[in-house]
C-alpha cells in the first residue's frame, strides 16, 4: 500500500515540426500517492498538460513518447495494447480538459455523454435493455447530483450550450467521475471562470476526493489554488521539473529561482503601491535547447557552473530543486 498509485520516470515526449524536434517533456519524474492531491504549476508551454496527456495515452502524431516509464497501480501503461489502455482511460484514470465548452460534444445531450462512459466502462450494469437504460439513467442523475447540478433529472436532456461556464465544468467533472476513477487529472479546471465559481469548483473537487478516496492531479498556473488545495506541488519549466515537495515547503521556502519568481509576481494587497516583480526574459526555444540550466538566461543568481546540465538536488525532507544554489537560495 506504500507504493505510489502513479509513478512516472524519465518521461520524454517530443513533437515533430517543420522547424525541428520540439522536446515538450524532457526527463520528467513524478509520483502521485494514493488519496493525495498533487499540484502541477508553471507558465504556459512548461509541459504540464503534455506530461499528463502522455500518461493518459492521448499524445498522437506528430507527437510521441520518446522514452521513460509510466506505471499505474502496478501496471506498465506503455506496454498496454490500445484496447487495454482504453479500458484504463476513463475508468481508472480520468481527465477533465481546460475548456469545457470545446471538450463537450455540442451535438449530444449531457445525459448521452455520461451514458457513453458508463456503457464503455461500467461492468455492473444489468444486461436487459430496459433495465440497463434505467440503471444508466439513475446513475447519471446520481452523478449530476453529486457535483451539485440542481434538477439533475430534467437537465440530463439539455445540451452543453444551455449551461453556464461553471455548470459545464461541473458536467466535465461528472463525466470524469462516472466510473469512480482512482486518479482524476484536472487540467486547469477553473479557466475562464470568475473567482466565486472557481472556489465552488475547487471545493467540489476537494469534497469528492475525500468522499471517494481518489487521488487528484491539479494542473494550474495559480499558486494560490495550490497552496489551499494541494498536499504536494511540482513546478515545471521548459519541459523539466525544477522543484517539488510538500506544498508548505515549496510555497513557504522556495529553493529554485523560478519558483521564487512565480511567487514574487503574485499581486498582494499587503504590498499595495509596490510594483509587481515579473520574471524577466523569455522561455528558451524548445527546439534548440542549450546544454545548460534551462532558466540560465533569466536567472538573477546564476553562476558559471549553471552553464552545464543541472540535476535535481535535495533541499529538505521530500523537497528537491534543480539548482546548484539550493543551500543558499531563499524566498
Amino acid at each position: 500500500m506504500n507504493a505510489p498509485l502513479l509513478s512516472v520516470k524519465g518521461l520524454r515526449t517530443v513533437f515533430d515540426t517543420r522547424a525541428g524536434l520540439v522536446c515538450a517533456v524532457d526527463g520528467v519524474d513524478v509520483e502521485v500517492r494514493r488519496g493525495e492531491c498533487l499540484g502541477v504549476v508553471g507558465e504556459s508551454g512548461s509541459g504540464k498538460s503534455v506530461t499528463f496527456s502522455s500518461v493518459m495515452g492521448l499524445v498522437r502524431s506528430p507527437g510521441r513518447i520518446d522514452g521513460g516509464e509510466i506505471s499505474f497501480d502496478g501496471r506498465d501503461l506503455r506496454k498496454l495494447s490500445p484496447r487495454d489502455m482504453r479500458a484504463v482511460r476513463g475508468k481508472e484514470i480520468a481527465m477533465t480538459m481546460q475548456d469545457a465548452l470545446t471538450a463537450l460534444n455540442p451535438a449530444l445531450t449531457v445525459g448521452e455523454q455520461i451514458a457513453e462512459v458508463l456503457e464503455a466502462h461500467d461492468e455492473t450494469l444489468p444486461d436487459g435493455r430496459g433495465a440497463r437504460s434505467r440503471a444508466i439513467r439513475d446513475r447519471s442523475i446520481e452523478i449530476l447530483s453529486l457535483v451539485g447540478i440542481p434538477s439533475a433529472e430534467s437537465r440530463l436532456r439539455q445540451y452543453p450550450h444551455e449551461f453556464s461556464g461553471g455548470m459545464r465544468q461541473r458536467i466535465m467533472i461528472a463525466i470524469a467521475l462516472a466510473c469512480r476513477p482512482k486518479l482524476l487529472i484536472a487540467d486547469e479546471p477553473t479557466t475562464a471562470l470568475d473567482v466565486t465559481i472557481q472556489a465552488q469548483v475547487l471545493e467540489l473537487i476537494t469534497d469528492i476526493r475525500e468522499k471517494l478516496g481518489m487521488s487528484v492531479v491539479l494542473i494550474t498556473h495559480d499558486l494560490g489554488v495550490v497552496a489551499e488545495h494541494c498536499d504536494r506541488v511540482m513546478v515545471m519549466y521548459a519541459g523539466q521539473v525544477v522543484e517539488e515537495g510538500p506544498t508548505k515547503d515549496v510555497i513557504g521556502q522556495p529553493k529554485h529561482p523560478y519558483t521564487q519568481g512565480l511567487l514574487g509576481s503574485i499581486p498582494r494587497l499587503s504590498l499595495r503601491g509596490q510594483p509587481i516583480r515579473p520574471i524577466e526574459g523569455q522561455v528558451p526555444d524548445l527546439i534548440n535547447l542549450p546544454p545548460q540550466c534551462r532558466f540560465y538566461s533569466r536567472c538573477a543568481v546564476r553562476k558559471d557552473v549553471c552553464k552545464s546540465l543541472i540535476s535535481m538536488r535535495e533541499a529538505g525532507p521530500a523537497h528537491r530543486a534543480r539548482c546548484v544554489r539550493v543551500g543558499e537560495t531563499s524566498k
